[in-house]
């Protein structure tokens, strides 16, 4: 990751100008390509081309320092315009933001795809602006599964144990099924499960439900047939996905759940890999696991019509196509998809562009999420070697003592 400071057109004090824009975005991009910097120069060089009145000012920060850049920025008075990074509800909580409909055309509002525009929501008001997404599906060994007798991928959990005993049997693979519940992506691969099961993170009114009777068992599921059978990795808690990922890669790993990046690091590794629906408990999730970056507009300069333009163009087709391509990541307007679709270009991406409609996002729009999924990342994992109804129990009271605190 990049650390790039740069400013289009502008001065650095562009805060208190109300013909200066301050854009703050996340670094994509690796250190010797600036690829995340170069495209926002890009696109705001090309935006004042337009807007002969208006500068933009580029603030491009890695991911790990952007969040507690922003903070200080706003403590200070700094405050951005607009916002690109990974979450958006502790702004709303602190009446930072406008709404979506108040900086976006209603022509670029409904170019988004539905259920990414819905997970922008606080309590049914839109204020995150969804920018870019990724889906989640199984990845599998096709070499693996042949030498080992197995025809097909699996569609049920069962069939992911019987398939993950007879890669053990053959020795065709150091780690049958990656499991990684590691503090990196606990979360992540947690809620992939727990959907499997008919569970999630919180009920149809937003409650947590960390503890459900369906996430136990799911729990118990994994621990009994694949932790204990020695099945996956020895523990589970302390892997991170990126171990997974690579094992997948170097050909160590029969199976897990991935997203697009492994495609790219498969092929590198000249993995013969293969894709499918998640498997869930009875068969293959119809709803799988979304994420997705955001963008927001701050209040506080008082710039909503300046914003508005900017946003308008930024999420043109012509943009968001050359982002998503770029970093190979997953589209949340109507009409990129459809590009994406119909060009030849992207047949890897195709299983991920099926699954996008309809994914499952984590409570994004709960200010206590952050606090939950810090806790679900450094404890969760726990459920599948000791007792699942106690780990999750305990969750669960931290939830709930977030969610009355927030």
């Amino acid at each position: 990751m990049a650390l790039g400071l740069t400013a289009c057109g502008g001065d650095s004090g562009g805060g208190s100008d109300e013909n200066t824009l301050k854009l703050v975005a996340a670094d994509y991009g690796d250190k010797a390509s600036n690829a995340s910097k170069k495209y926002w120069n890009a696109v705001a060089k090309d935006f004042e081309k337009q807007n002969k009145d208006l500068k933009v000012e580029v603030d491009v920060i890695n991911w790990n320092e952007i969040d507690s850049k922003v903070k200080t920025m706003i403590q200070s008075g700094n405050v951005p315009d607009i916002l690109q990074t990974g979450g958006y509800a502790d702004k709303v909580a602190d009446d930072l933001l406008y709404k979506a409909d108040e900086v976006l055309s209603p022509k670029t509002r409904k170019n988004f795809i539905q259920t990414f525009a819905e997970a922008g929501e606080v309590d049914g008001e839109q204020y995150g602006i969804p920018f870019v997404s990724s889906t989640r599906n199984l990845f599998y060994n096709k070499e693996i599964f042949k030498k080992a007798g197995i025809k097909e991928p699996p569609k049920t959990w069962d069939e992911v144990a019987d398939a993950a005993k007879k890669i053990k049997s053959s020795g065709e693979a150091d780690t049958p099924y990656a499991l990684p519940l590691g503090p990196e992506e606990a979360q992540g691969e947690t809620m992939m499960w727990e959907l499997g099961n008919g569970g999630a993170y919180t009920d149809a009114s937003g409650k947590y439900t960390l503890d459900s009777k369906a996430n136990a068992e799911t729990f118990t599921w994994l621990r009994k047939n694949l932790v204990e059978p020695g099945l996956t990795y020895s523990n589970p808690a302390s892997t991170d996905r990126k171990t997974a990922f690579a094992d997948f890669a170097a050909g160590k790993a029969g199976m897990l759940n991935g997203h697009p990046t492994l495609i790219e690091m498969a092929k590198d590794g000249k993995v013969d890999y293969g894709v499918a629906p998640i498997p869930g408990k009875n068969g293959p999730l119809k709803s799988t696991l979304g994420v997705a970056d955001w963008m927001m507009a701050f209040k506080d300069n008082g710039k909503q019509e300046q914003i508005k333009k900017f946003l308008d163009f930024a999420f043109s087709k012509k943009n968001m196509l050359k982002f998503d391509e770029m970093y190979n990541l997953m589209p949340v307007t109507k009409d990129t998809l459809a590009e994406m679709e119909s060009s030849g270009d992207h047949e890897d991406l195709e299983p991920f562009f099926e699954a996008l409609p309809n994914a499952k996002f984590y409570p994004l729009g709960d200010p206590a999420w952050d606090v939950v999924s810090a806790e679900i990342k450094k404890n969760g994992g726990k459920a599948v070697k000791e007792n699942p109804a106690k780990v999750l129990g305990e969750l669960q009271k931290k939830a709930e003592d977030a969610a009355a605190n927030k």
